[in-house]
């Protein structure tokens, strides 16, 4: 058996003394307070938590010294102001034209209009009207068939709902508690306040689903798509429906966003995200789910394994000074990619840059890989992950860090927060597809209100679902 390290708070004359059988439980002992104190001082910056789980003692975030010379706030000296860009005259609702009546140096009244000097000066003012929603009846005749004499009511025509409120009515109830996170008896409030519209909290719910089944084509639509793409940015949280915590995973690929709520957070919930046949770049962090993806086809996340490192570092014990030299050689790699991001430095050149920081963070690496604590479990990871810590390297388009699966995430987090998550599948069904929906619509820039309105036309009316992706992409 190896000879335990002596802790730093004994003397040489004290652990000489000491019974070997001692050493082994006193160093067992300082390895799991060591490992203790560095759970209990985990927080945002050096694990992977949230920022929303860091206790009062954590410490504050360090603010980002900014580059340049100092700026005040406002505008700077010098700077061109900014106004309203003005819309085309003939865009207007209404057209005011104001001549002047006298003149306030002499006090000359202007009996007729006089010519004007040049085209005017333009104000143009923008306002809301006030909303009344628009009411249709419709009126069913019956009439007496003169053959078999049975009553006949005229049908209801596809293109009229089937209930009591409209597309538009239907797309509003999504949006504002999909996309704005509004709750139901809040939109019940709002749209008393806003739209004139009554409205019950069974008729918000009701219209949430009918939404929730106009996106399932577009939805799938999305999950087809991320299993044919070369790259994907993948990430999961904690969610909640009802009794349940189920996991909300995220996909980000160049095209689209998939959210896919599974109840497992291990392989069958990736492959129910990506697709069994996914055979494309998985960029993720260090979750041992992801070690199921072969290495040369993975991007780990540096943010993570940077504050991995750092949580190591100010851990109390012996490998503080190895994990600190780790994580300075660990920065300067992610500062070499900043510059390449800013267009300071071509591909080849970032490549020979990181050449000598590679090596340099191997050996190291390999050094710490030997001890048998939290470190050295750290070190043998990142060497099992050698690979696929350095993909973003080589292959063009692929980034280091996750970030794009993380801020995908954000909207979901901020849902789950405020409304709790979700009370049945069907709801659970809802969150999935509005979230994909409205995070793929950003994507291509594209106005989230009218596809679901016309999403939901199409579905009460038995149509083919519009398509949510351009043509040219999946093509």
């Amino acid at each position: 058996m190896d000879e335990p390290q002596r802790p730093a708070e004994l003397s040489e004359e004290a652990w000489q003394a000491t019974a070997p059988e001692a050493r082994q439980f006193i160093a067992l002992l300082v390895a799991k307070l060591a490992a203790l104190e560095a759970r209990l001082n985990q927080n945002s910056q050096n694990s992977s938590k949230p920022p929303s789980s860091d206790p009062p003692s954590a410490p504050p975030r360090p603010v980002k010294t900014p580059r340049g010379k100092p700026k005040s706030k406002g505008a700077q000296p010098g700077h061109p102001d900014q106004q309203r860009e003005l819309v085309p005259t003939e865009n207007a609702s209404r057209v005011v034209e104001l001549h002047p009546t006298g003149c306030p140096s002499c006090q000359l009244p202007f009996p007729e209009l006089l010519p004007t000097l040049g085209p005017p000066r333009r104000q143009q003012v923008w306002d809301l009207p006030v909303i009344v929603p628009e009411l249709t009846e419709y009126q069913y005749f019956s009439v007496c068939c003169p053959c078999c004499k049975g009553w006949v009511t005229a049908p209801r025509p596809p293109d009229i709902p089937p209930g009591a409120f409209g597309p538009r009515v239907a797309a509003h109830v999504a949006l504002l508690h999909g996309r704005y996170r509004i709750s139901h008896r809040e939109l019940v409030a709002l749209f008393a306040e806003l739209f004139k519209l009554p409205i019950s909290l069974g008729s918000v719910v009701t219209l949430q689903q009918a939404a929730s089944e106009a996106l399932a084509p577009a939805h799938q639509e999305v999950r087809q798509t991320v299993a044919q793409s070369e790259q994907a940015n993948v990430d999961e949280t904690t969610w909640r429906e009802g009794t349940h915590k189920p996991w909300l995973w995220t996909a980000v690929t160049a095209v689209a966003t998939l959210f896919l709520l599974h109840a497992s957070r291990g392989k069958k919930g990736l492959s129910a995200v990506l697709g069994e046949g996914f055979d494309g770049l998985v960029t993720s962090d260090r979750l041992r789910t992801y070690n199921s993806v072969p290495v040369e086809r993975r991007q780990v996340c540096w943010a993570h394994v940077l504050r991995s490192i750092k949580g190591r570092g100010e851990a109390r014990g012996p490998w503080q000074a190895a994990a600190a030299d780790l994580l300075a050689v660990a920065e300067v790699v992610m500062a070499v990619w900043v510059r390449f991001k800013a267009g300071e430095v071509e591909r080849a050149t970032m490549q020979e840059l990181l050449r000598p920081l590679q090596q340099a963070m191997w050996e190291q690496v390999e050094r710490g890989r030997q001890q048998t604590n939290t470190f050295g479990a750290l070190c043998a990871d990142l060497a099992l992950r050698w690979e696929a810590l350095w993909t973003f390297v080589e292959r063009e388009g692929v980034e280091p860090t996750n970030n794009a699966a993380e801020r995908a995430l954000r909207p979901a987090v901020l849902w789950r927060k405020g409304c709790f998550g979700t009370q049945s599948a069907s709801g659970s069904r809802f969150a999935e597809r509005m979230l994909t929906v409205s995070a793929t619509c950003q994507q291509h820039e594209r106005p989230l209100l009218p596809y679901l309105v016309e999403a939901i036309t199409a579905f009460w009316a038995g149509q083919p679902a519009p398509r949510l992706l351009p043509s040219a992409v999946t093509s």
